[in-house]
């Protein structure tokens, strides 16, 4: 039930990083489940991983990571969460077959999972996988990747670009799975980006957390944060661009502007792709004292229950925005500053149902498939976006079958 989700297109390779995937029989779904990365030596990682307090055992491992990686190993099916000590040492002896299979250190392989919480891993299916996943390494293989960490995704998400950097053209190619148990607080949420530019572990670190802070922190399908929630930026290195040092320089701004229209576009596809979705919405939030209020609002109404079923139904109850907006926290907010648009049809203005509103312009409105929705505030002049879809009788079913 995507929402004008876009068919990927070929992804491109990117210098000094290949892909293998396999079929585990994880879950016996038919399709590979396993994917190996592989990086030539000098390659640096950073990454942005999910606040949840019960991290998964794979979490705590890559989270540790200080910078240089040879490989990660991923799995879906099985997000190795709630598993204590056996998930732990599980995770580790992932890294360490591959590890062995790359010649490198262990603590230079990463790890990553994804599926049903509170399952130990099949390690047998897990090392099998792996080698086979090993044997399939190309630096064409990043669709495989794309499909193999899907879950209950639809369709695999993954995107390219090319960029000047530093005088030289640069390549970032990324991938992002997550249906359900999508909102990211850096979205069940994996994304991989690889490009050939070559970082030192505090830029990764930056360069990631401000690529998360313009997309994958600007969505949510369910209002849940996963366990497992990973987004992580592979920097290979390799071809003839300086290493990039300080976030001041141009070299940054050129990547960072290199590398957004990919993680936007793939944020955006997980929305697209939600569980159950029947609905593509965009949430402006304008007129805040600052950023952290026009998000707060955003959030409440995009994660209320009653705006989320009266999207489902195409049902223009502008009340329940009222609703949603006075309850987000904002003590000294002037209700009856606020103002309300679908689109271009101004539906409440000074807090009430504005003179010009006609219900029937506004259910129309809602009958399409994706929208905008803005809320003026009234009380400053800071604006925020953010990505959500509706709740749907398909979301309810998928959910309750999710371990059938």
């Amino acid at each position: 039930m995507a929402v004008n989700l876009p068919v990927m297109d070929a992804l491109e390779e990117v210098p000094g990083i290949r892909a293998g995937t396999a079929d585990a029989r994880i879950r016996d779904n038919g399709r590979d489940d396993i994917t190996v990365f592989a990086f030539e030596p000098g390659a640096i990682v950073g990454g942005v991983y999910t606040r949840n307090s019960y991290r998964a055992a794979p979490v705590e491992i890559a989270s540790a990571c200080p910078g240089p990686a040879r490989g990660f190993v991923v799995n879906s099916g099985n997000a190795n969460a709630a598993t204590g000590e056996r998930g732990a040492n599980d995770a580790r002896q992932t890294c360490s077959h591959l590890a062995s299979l790359l010649e490198c250190n262990a603590t230079e392989v990463l790890p990553f999972s994804t599926g049903v919480i509170g399952e130990f891993l099949p390690m047998e299916k897990i090392l099998t996988g792996i080698d086979r996943a090993y044997e399939a390494l190309s630096p064409k293989h990043w669709a495989h990747a794309a499909a193999a960490i899907m879950t209950t995704d639809t369709a695999p998400k993954g995107l390219s670009n090319r960029f000047k950097l530093g005088g030289c053209e640069a390549i970032g190619t990324g991938i992002v799975k997550g249906s359900g148990m999508i909102r990211p607080d850096m979205a069940t949420l994996l994304a991989f980006v690889g490009t050939n530019a070559s970082l030192t572990p505090e830029i990764a670190r930056r360069l990631t957390l401000d690529l998360a802070e313009l997309s994958f922190n600007r969505l949510t399908v369910d209002g849940d944060t996963s366990t497992n929630d990973s987004f992580v930026v592979v920097a290979s290195g390799v071809g003839d661009h300086e290493t990039i040092r300080n976030a001041s320089s141009i070299e940054y701004s050129e990547l960072l502007h290199g590398l957004t229209p990919i993680v936007r576009e793939l944020a955006m596809r997980t929305v697209r792709d939600a569980e159950g979705a029947t609905r593509f919405i965009t949430i402006h939030v304008q007129g805040g004292c600052d950023a952290a209020e026009c998000m707060r609002v955003a959030y409440t109404v995009a994660h209320s229950p009653l705006v989320k079923t009266a999207l489902f139904a195409g049902d223009p109850n502008w009340g329940r925005f009222c609703m949603a907006i006075g309850r987000a926290g904002i003590e000294d907010l002037d209700p009856y500053g606020v103002s309300l648009n679908l689109n271009d049809v101004r539906v409440a203005v000074g807090g009430m149902v504005a003179d010009s509103y006609r219900e029937e312009v506004g259910a129309e409105v809602m009958a399409r498939d994706e929208y905008e929705i803005t809320i003026d505030l009234g009380r400053g002049s800071s604006r925020e976006t953010i990505w959500t879809s509706d709740l749907s009788y398909e979301y309810v079913r998928i959910n309750a079958e999710y371990r059938s």
